[in-house]
């Protein structure tokens, strides 16, 4: 039985954080399970970013060390940078043709957005920011991909994606594109050390680069239980945000943890030089192979190469049954 086919990316903020490494942990094990294309989306960037672009190459860089150190198997998947895979926008731009604007301007997203941006001083009413949704299924379907990894907050962008295939399929009476389905992703919500939502921008996250002594600091200032002021005071682990991460990095013995605490037998920093053990043994292996890339820098670029040739063959594939089927 043939594999199902992927296409996931994500747009290049620089270095990510540990939020993103259950994201990156299903990636790697989808890798045995389909086909995969896995993007950096670096035209998304420009949706939001286009006044300042001056840090985009590097945060390419950056990001792709961090899915390989997390896992991803250049063997197995095709990594690429969507700029250098003109098809993208070749689709994009005709898929532009046959969209009507309505369906862009109804996406959930697109108002909030520009209007909590707006507030931020940004003004993204931009026809790139309207459409960057047209140029995610693009991305999509530029290589038939029948199955993406999404949350719940992109459902609807998935489903924008669904009606464009379906539309194009109806036009030119043809079943070129497959109406991809999502693929759920249970992915842990870790908060910020602080609590809130885990954001570069709040300096309240945690690298997945962190040195062991980075990992001990973050968590030494992690948030606890505000109303425990003494080692045997009794805790409430459900509104500390150490506890929030014992039951991702630390599972086997979180019952425990919640017992301890509960009971006013392990105080806060105790709980914390064992949090920082285990996220720190879980970090280790993607240290190592974070080191060994830093140590050849050569070895990104050829996987880069590999990933992008491998993407082009796919995407020019389509691209001629496009224009075949558009008789243009």
């Amino acid at each position: 039985m043939a594999k199902g086919r992927i296409f996931s990316g994500m747009r290049p903020t620089g270095r990510l954080h540990i939020g993103h490494l259950s994201v990156l942990e299903n990636w790697v094990k989808m890798q045995d399970e389909y086909e995969c294309f896995y993007g950096v989306v670096d035209w998304h960037a420009l949706t939001t970013a286009f006044d300042d672009t001056s840090q985009i190459k590097d945060n390419i860089r950056e990001m792709l060390i961090d899915w390989l150190s997390a896992g991803i198997d250049p063997e197995k998947s095709a990594v690429l940078v969507q700029s250098h895979v003109k098809e993208h926008a070749e689709l994009h731009l005709l898929f532009s043709m046959i969209t009507p604007l309505s369906w862009l301007e109804r996406v959930p997203t697109y108002k909030d957005q520009v209007q909590q941006l707006g507030q931020e001083g940004k003004d993204i009413s931009t026809y790139g920011f309207l459409g960057y949704p047209l140029l995610q299924a693009a991305d999509i379907l530029v290589y038939k991909a029948d199955t993406v990894p999404v949350g719940e907050d992109q459902l609807p962008h998935l489903e924008l994606c669904r009606e464009i295939a379906r539309r194009f399929n109806f036009m030119y009476d043809t079943k070129l594109f497959p109406e991809p389905k999502a693929k759920l992703a249970k992915v842990a919500m870790l908060p910020g050390i602080d609590g809130r939502k885990m954001s570069k921008s709040y300096h309240n996250d945690i690298a997945i680069s962190a040195s062991p002594q980075e990992v001990q600091e973050k968590i030494r200032m992690m948030v606890t239980d505000p109303a425990r002021v003494r080692k045997d005071d009794p805790g409430h682990p459900e509104v500390c945000v150490v506890y929030a991460y014992q039951q991702i990095y630390n599972a086997a013995d979180v019952e425990n943890c919640a017992d301890c605490c509960r009971g006013g037998t392990i105080g806060c920093v105790a709980c914390k030089k064992n949090l920082a053990a285990k996220m720190n043994e879980v970090l280790e292996p993607v240290r190592e192979r974070r080191a060994r890339l830093e140590a050849n820098p050569g070895l990104l670029d050829e996987i880069v190469i590999a990933g992008v040739k491998r993407a082009r063959q796919e995407a020019a594939k389509t691209m001629e049954e496009v224009r075949e089927a558009m008789k243009i």
